[in-house]
């Protein structure tokens, strides 16, 4: 049950116990508990809040701009109040979060769906708005005298990633926008005819370069486009020349504006790493733009891999980019710290009547009498894979959390 108070607060009931299953099966959920295990520094608290979580320790749960709120109960029955605090948008962060959400008709259709597509949270950083919490951004508050993240806040974010899965309207309110107040700021603006700014003037070239030591600096770079721009069509009446194949040349142009969008928008954002891509895994987002079949048999054969190959690449792709098409493609050996840390995590990810028995080869875990597989990325994270036709394919994207990983691989009932 869910109650409401004018928009601006959502009070959810307690959930059941969570045995046996993870936490979040959404990637917005996935990405809002990495948030949690990245920020906490002690890990321990955090499995301790994963145990509580799961027990059902944790009360109703109150959804506030930039507050969630619950009760949350220790093994022996004591009960503390536990917050969590998320930065709220500003009212010009919202702006152009509902102009570029009009824009986009997809983007509003994909929320009233329950639904939080990565491309609507792409384009919104883009426009310079973070909905997904980042590093250090949710802040523990408790009443048992934490300063850092405890097992009762830890508790309540697993909590939470549960309530996120069911509706990502959630995330929204924590950061200060209720459901009806967004969905009636996005039909207000919906009918308002857009404005039309003026073509700044020009200035003569010659005139501008013999007066540069008095002119002003320069003005700031202008905001990113909210989309790529679309290259000019090649059907034209003249035929292509031999060997030109005009379709493969659009698809690329097109995936090309696409990519380059995407690198324009990391590098205006400061911190952000660059990574060249080798010649196959270029292949592999290429292929993941769903081209016609002509070029993805070239793609396949450029990239050393059959077709069924290459779609399984895709999928990965599509689950984690190159991190995930490495654990795919990649075995390696886990030895020293990476493998202390791995067997770590599995000891304390499930109860001791609930532990799965695994088979271990290389960074790849089995679970025996299961078509379940845990796969360990160089980074420490763990990737879901189920076997279908004698195959391991992707089954999800990586989460910290081992038993929120085989989760996801695990069929639906």
């Amino acid at each position: 049950m869910t109650g409401y108070d004018g928009d601006t607060e959502r009070t959810f009931a307690a959930l059941a116990p969570a045995h046996g299953r993870g936490f979040a099966q959404t990637w917005w959920g996935r990405a809002w508990l990495q948030t949690l295990e990245d920020t906490a520094l002690d890990s321990v608290q955090v499995k301790t809040g994963r145990r509580l979580a799961r027990a059902g320790a944790v009360g109703a749960v109150s959804v506030r701009p930039g507050r969630i709120t619950a009760v949350v109960q220790d093994r022996d029955r004591t009960a503390h109040r536990a917050d969590v605090l998320l930065a709220e948008l500003s009212a010009e962060q919202w702006d152009r979060f509902v102009d570029m959400a009009v824009e986009r008709a997809g983007h509003v259709a994909a929320l009233l769906d329950r639904e939080m597509p990565p491309h609507l949270v792409e384009d919104a950083a883009a426009a310079g708005i973070e909905l997904l919490p980042g590093l250090g951004d949710l802040e523990p508050e408790c009443d048992c005298g934490a300063w850092d993240h405890c097992g009762h806040t830890a508790a309540l974010c697993y909590q939470v990633a549960r309530l996120l899965d069911q509706d990502p309207f959630v995330l929204l309110l924590m950061r200060g926008r209720g459901e009806r107040a967004l969905l009636e700021d996005l039909q207000d603006r919906s009918a308002t005819p857009a404005e039309v700014t003026p073509e700044p003037a020009g200035v003569d070239a010659a005139e501008a370069y013999a007066d540069g030591g008095i002119l002003p600096p320069l003005p700031a770079a202008p905001e990113l486009l909210m989309e790529p721009g679309i290259p000019p069509s090649l059907d034209t009446e003249a035929p292509p020349g031999p060997g030109v194949d005009a379709a493969a040349l659009e698809f690329l142009a097109a995936r090309t504006a696409v990519e380059a969008h995407r690198l324009l928008g990391e590098a205006l954002r400061a911190g952000t790493e660059q990574r060249e891509l080798t010649v196959a895994q270029d292949a592999v987002r290429l292929a993941a733009g769903e081209p016609g079949t002509a070029v993805t048999d070239r793609l396949a054969a450029g990239s050393g891999r059959g077709r069924e190959q290459l779609a399984l690449a895709v999928r990965a792709w599509r689950l984690g980019g190159v991190a995930a098409l490495s654990v795919l493609e990649e075995e390696w050996t886990v030895e020293g710290e990476p493998l202390a840390r791995a067997r770590a995590a599995l000891d304390s990810a499930w109860d001791e009547d609930e532990r799965p028995v695994l088979r271990a080869r290389g960074n790849r875990w089995s679970v025996v009498g299961t078509p379940s597989q845990l796969r360990l990325g160089r980074d420490g994270r763990w990737w879901p894979y189920r076997k279908e036709r004698d195959r391991w394919v992707p089954a999800g994207g990586a989460t910290q959390d081992p038993a929120t990983a085989l989760a996801s691989a695990e069929p639906a009932p």
